[in-house]
C-alpha cells in the first residue's frame, strides 16, 4: 500500500517547508558542487545563455484561480472518479547545471474528466485531482491522475508548482497535444459532454509559451504516461 495513502494530511507542510530542508541538507553540498561546475565545466547561467547547457525550461505561467494550499501528499490523486489513466512523471532540475534536484516537493492540481476542479465551483470540500509529491533521487515526482476534462474557455491543462526551501521557484501549466486529445474525448466519461471550444492554438496561455510546456505522452495499458522536465533556479 502506498504510504502516502494512510498519512495523505499531516506530512503537507513539512514536505514544502522541508522541500528546501531536505535540498539544503543535501543541496549545500550541490550548491558548492553546482558552483565549482559552473567555473570548470562551462556550466551556470552564463552556459544557459549561450547555450551550451540545454535543460527543458518551462516557461512561468498564471498560476490560475483555483489554486488551494494544503493539498494532500500522496500519489493518487484520482480519489476514485473516472477518467482515462494518466501517470505523470514530472522532473525537476537545476537549470543551471541539469542536475536533478532531490527533494523538491511538487504540486500538481487540474480537472477531472467532467472540467470540474475540487474544492471550488460548487464542489467546497472535496479534493480530487489535487496532490503533491517530493522529487527522488532521479529528480522525479510521479501522480496517479486521469486525462483531464475541459471547460469553457481554456484548452485541456494541468497546473503545476515546484516549492524549493519553502519557496516557490516555479509556476507553470502543463499542456497536451490536440490529436491525442481528440482521441481521449472520443471515449467514456469524455464523449457524453460534446465539443470543447477551445483548442490549443486559440488559448490564451498556450499560445505565450505552451509549446515549451508540452508533455511527452506515451501509452501504458488502458492509459498513457505524460513526462516533462521543468528546469528550476534556486532561490
Amino acid at each position: 500500500m502506498d504510504e502516502d495513502r494512510n498519512h495523505p494530511t499531516t506530512r503537507r507542510d513539512s514536505l514544502v517547508k522541508a522541500g528546501g530542508l531536505l535540498v539544503a541538507a543535501i543541496g549545500a553540498k550541490s550548491v558548492l558542487t553546482d558552483g565549482a561546475a559552473a567555473a570548470t565545466e562551462g556550466t551556470g547561467p552564463a552556459a544557459v545563455a549561450s547555450g551550451a547547457i540545454t535543460c527543458v525550461l518551462t516557461p512561468e505561467m498564471t498560476e490560475g484561480p483555483y489554486y488551494l494550499p494544503g493539498e494532500k501528499v500522496r500519489r493518487d490523486i484520482t480519489e476514485g472518479r473516472p477518467g482515462t489513466p494518466l501517470t505523470l512523471k514530472l522532473k525537476v532540475v537545476n537549470a543551471s547545471t541539469c542536475r536533478a534536484i532531490k527533494g523538491a516537493a511538487v504540486d500538481v492540481w487540474h480537472a477531472d474528466a467532467g472540467g470540474t476542479y475540487s474544492g471550488v465551483q460548487g464542489s467546497p470540500g472535496t479534493t480530487f485531482m489535487r496532490g503533491i509529491q517530493p522529487t527522488d533521487a532521479k529528480g522525479v515526482a510521479e501522480f496517479l491522475t486521469v486525462y483531464p476534462g475541459w471547460y469553457q474557455g481554456r484548452t485541456v491543462h494541468i497546473h503545476v508548482k515546484v516549492h524549493l526551501g519553502g519557496n516557490v521557484v516555479h509556476t507553470g501549466q502543463l499542456f497536451f497535444p490536440d490529436t491525442l486529445t481528440d482521441t481521449v474525448y472520443r471515449a467514456a466519461p469524455y464523449d457524453t459532454r460534446g465539443a470543447r471550444d477551445t483548442r490549443n492554438a486559440n488559448d490564451s496561455i498556450f499560445v505565450n509559451g505552451g509549446k515549451r510546456s508540452m508533455l511527452a505522452l506515451g501509452r501504458r495499458g488502458s492509459g498513457y504516461v505524460g513526462a516533462i522536465t521543468m528546469g528550476v533556479h534556486r532561490s
